[in-house]
């Protein structure tokens, strides 16, 4: 799991030191988790739990600009993560537990 953590901070990484992201040209969401995939399924899998999850705890859906930023900034969110640590685990309680660590404030 450390190796798909690596790969997504490298990813991140690449993109922070070329300048901040810019994320106003945002891209559908489904073309997001699919670029995820090719990272690595747990990638998408995860992503795919924690807009799950923001919703479920939210009350709103979380947008692909918001997805991307939570992927990209810094370290990445560190609730989603762990998300994709967990669902590359297959450890469904570390996923609900996770859940109630998602913060509704706005992203972005």
């Amino acid at each position: 799991m450390r190796r798909i953590t690596a790969i997504v901070l490298a990813c991140a990484a690449n993109a922070t030191l070329a300048q901040q992201p810019d994320y106003r040209g945002d891209i559908p969401m489904e073309v997001y988790l699919d670029a995820l995939a090719q990272i690595s399924p747990a990638a998408r899998d995860g992503a795919q739990s924690y807009l799950q999850a923001f919703h479920r705890r939210c009350g709103r859906t979380l947008t692909t600009h918001e997805l991307r930023r939570a992927v990209a900034d810094g370290d990445g969110d560190p609730v989603l993560m762990g998300m994709i640590r967990a669902s590359f685990q297959k450890d469904n309680t570390a996923l609900r537990n996770l859940e109630a660590s998602i913060s509704c404030s706005q992203r972005g």
